[in-house]
């Protein structure tokens, strides 16, 4: 099922992320303190609106009176950047990660990747690998539950940076405290199944235990029914999408590359990141990798943060 998009242009301007956050948020706030739109060029280097760290700082900026009056509030924007480096700095990281820019109003609709769709008329889930968008973002996903490191809470949470977990049972229950200390930090908790079957080898009945009674699990538990399902291998057929609808799931996300922490698995021919890309890792540790979680992390961010990108909320685009 794995399909390859035509290779795109594209130039992507390495800067040095700190320096650049601080003059694109810098830049916003003049402008909005003058009573203007800000203007120029984005982190992308687009024409128009001075992206998502512009947008923030138009927001919480004086929008009128002499520019004088924004000088404590820059003060105030160098005081951030530096914490932000200090953080990065901190947990290892080669570069501060980017703003990702502010949610859309109304989030974009999805289509079934070519291929991966079931197509027999019915509103079943969309499954699909990336969001569309033209923002130069991607969505960071992580499996199964086996591995519980409390260091990578608090590493996610410094670094401000966004995440979604898919957790089958047979792992998550051996800890739900772990899962709902991340649920805390404001991390969305979605249905992987049971046990981790290969659900095309199931019959419907077993298919509707598999991902109906995890939906009963995790509402039970940690207090929200999920909408997102992710099957195991990122295996399914027909029945797996009507069962999911069945109990309440509205997509089927899966991914377009894969982090670990010394290196990528790409599904695209060109290897590399797209706009709305989704990315997969797991929970997952020195028993199963070359490293930790926290290395997992370091690895993905420099591929992200080098070519460009920012990590956004997957809960905010589907």
């Amino acid at each position: 099922m794995q399909l390859v998009r035509q290779k795109e242009k594209r130039t992507v301007k390495r800067r040095t992320s700190g320096t650049f956050v601080l003059v694109a948020l810098l830049g916003a706030a003049l402008a909005a303190g003058c009573g203007q739109s800000p203007s120029g060029t984005d982190q992308h280097g687009r024409r128009g609106s001075a992206g998502a760290g512009g947008r923030a700082a138009a927001a919480a900026a004086p929008q009128a009176g002499p520019v004088g009056a924004l000088v404590p509030y820059a003060e105030q924007l160098k005081r951030r950047q530096a914490q932000r480096v200090a953080v990065a700095k901190r947990w290892g990281l080669a570069e501060v990660p980017l703003p990702a820019p502010a949610p859309p109003a109304v989030k974009p609709e999805i289509t079934s990747r070519e291929g991966f769709e079931v197509d027999d008329g019915e509103d079943l889930p969309q499954v699909f690998t990336t969001v569309p968008t033209d923002q130069r973002i991607v969505f960071l996903t992580i499996d199964d539950g086996a591995e519980k490191d409390p260091e990578f809470i608090r590493m996610m949470d410094e670094l401000k940076i966004p995440y979604t977990a898919f957790l089958s049972d047979y792992l998550a229950s051996e800890d739900y405290g772990y899962f709902a200390e991340m649920q805390k930090k404001g991390v969305t908790l979605n249905n992987h199944t049971l046990t981790h079957p290969y659900l095309p080898g199931l019959s419907y009945a077993e298919q509707k235990k598999e991902i109906c009674d995890q939906q009963d699990r995790i509402e039970k538990h940690f207090g929200k029914r999920p909408v997102l399902l992710r099957p195991p291998y990122g295996n399914y057929n027909r029945d797996t999408l009507v069962v999911a609808k069945s109990c309440g799931i509205k997509a089927v996300p899966l991914w377009a590359e894969e982090a670990f922490p010394d290196h990528m698995d790409w599904r695209e021919w060109d290897r590399d990141l797209h706009p709305g890309d989704i990315v997969l890792t797991h929970f997952q540790g020195p028993g199963q990798w070359k490293g930790t979680m926290a290395d997992m992390v370091r690895n993905v961010m420099k591929v992200i943060t080098e070519k460009g990108y920012a990590v956004a909320r997957l809960d905010d685009y589907v």
